[in-house]
C-alpha cells in the first residue's frame, strides 16, 4: 500500500509544480525572457535572450528538455 501512496503523492507534486510553472509563464509579458534559468537558475546569456525571446531555460537546459522530448 506504501507505494501507491507514494506514488500518488509523487503525482500530486509534480502536477502541483506544473501547474505553478504555467501560472507564472502565463503572468510573465508575452515574449519577455528570463534573466535566470527555470531549470537550474544559471543566468541566462543576454545574447541569447536577445535572439531567442521568450526563452526561460539556459542553452544546456533546453537541450536536456528537447532530449527528453524525444524519448
Amino acid at each position: 500500500m506504501t507505494d501507491f501512496f507514494d506514488r500518488a503523492q509523487e503525482m500530486e507534486m509534480r502536477q502541483r509544480d506544473e501547474a505553478l510553472a504555467r501560472q507564472a509563464a502565463a503572468s510573465r509579458p508575452l515574449g519577455a525572457s528570463l534573466t535566470h534559468c527555470d531549470d537550474c537558475g544559471e543566468e541566462i546569456p543576454a545574447l541569447r535572450r536577445e535572439k531567442v525571446p521568450g526563452c526561460t531555460r539556459c542553452v544546456d537546459c533546453q537541450t536536456a528538455a528537447e532530449k527528453a522530448l524525444r524519448r
